[in-house]
């Protein structure tokens, strides 16, 4: 029953993890402990990345420009513009902080094992969606937070300390995996559930003590029943337009069908892997939790729309969507 509602095992770790940042969050004398705990993790997140995610293939895969280059120009285009727009929209209606987090999530890069799995399942194509997320992350690295300072104003002015913060805990960390890849990415591909283990481990430290930030600071007393709602809607209408608009690509560049599932999955999912991290960087706690709440949301739905989706896609296998 929990494998329908749930087909993804991590959402409920996501679920569980926010429900124990609301319950039990960390305070006083824990904080800065919990703080070094995340910032060692994000790195170790980032190392992980590096060394796994595959640059010859990316080079070797990029010949495919017309999917590789549809998937960049959607993920960091046209879901920036509609980060953008769902910002402006929401601005009226929520506090300014969770309105900023539709922009946030709308310039991080797509998911890496979530997308490629869904195009899998659905009968995409496989290698394209590996080259697709592997080329998507290692632009997000750089791209994600030069977006978010262009499009944010104010908000997203990036100062000295949070350049360097950048620099030293995602870019650096990143590198260096990329550098020892050839040494160590054959381990990591022998051994992908404790890869994962650790990646989502990793994930949850971040999301628990940015979130464990924001409910010290009211989170829940400054967000009623009617903008939980209101998010609930946005990330609704997000999802079918991200979704919709990834298919209809496809279709309007006349992508073969295994190429057009590749870029549903990949241009729509969002990563919440780069998004905890990022925030986290970018914003004090309090307000990193509060910049995360659309992304945690956008996370946990897509991976329950995604593996709705691709057994659908692939029964309909020689019946093209338009």
């Amino acid at each position: 029953m929990l494998a329908r509602i749930f087909p993804d095992r991590f959402v409920p770790v996501l679920l569980a993890t926010i429900l124990l940042a609301s319950v039990a969050p960390v305070r006083g004398a824990a904080v800065p402990v919990a703080g070094g705990l995340s910032t060692a993790a994000i790195v170790f997140l980032f190392f992980l990345n590096g060394v796994r995610l595959p640059r010859d293939e990316v080079l070797h895969g990029i010949r495919n420009w017309k999917l590789q280059g549809a998937a960049l120009a959607f993920c960091f285009g046209f879901m920036a513009i509609l980060g953008l727009a769902a910002q402006a929209a929401m601005a009226p209606l929520l506090p300014a902080t969770l309105a900023l987090g539709f922009l946030f999530l709308g310039i991080l890069p797509s998911t890496v094992q979530s997308a490629t799995a869904a195009s899998s399942l659905a009968g995409g194509n496989v290698a394209a969606s590996v080259v697709a997320a592997a080329l998507l992350n290692l632009s997000g690295v750089a791209l994600s937070p030069l977006l978010f300072a262009l499009l944010a104003g104010s908000a997203g002015e990036i100062h000295g300390e949070a350049v360097l913060r950048i620099v030293s805990i995602l870019l650096v960390p990143f590198v260096a995996g990329q550098l020892v890849q050839r040494w160590l990415r054959p381990w990591v591909l022998a051994h992908r559930g404790l890869a994962t283990f650790m990646d989502r481990t990793a994930i949850a430290i971040a999301v628990y003590v940015a979130f464990s930030a924001a409910v010290v600071a009211g989170i829940w007393g400054l967000l009623d029943g009617r903008e939980i709602g209101i998010v609930l809607a946005a990330v609704a209408a997000l999802l079918a337009l991200s979704f919709g608009g990834a298919w209809a690509l496809g279709g309007l560049l006349k992508l073969a069908r295994a190429d057009r599932i590749t870029l549903l999955f990949s241009g729509a999912q969002k990563s919440i892997a780069v998004g905890a991290p990022l925030a986290a960087t970018l914003f004090p706690p309090a307000i990193a939790g509060m910049v995360l709440v659309p992304i945690l949301v956008y996370h946990m739905a897509q991976l329950i729309l995604s593996a709705w989706i691709a057994p659908v896609l692939r029964s309909e296998q020689g019946v093209v969507l338009e």
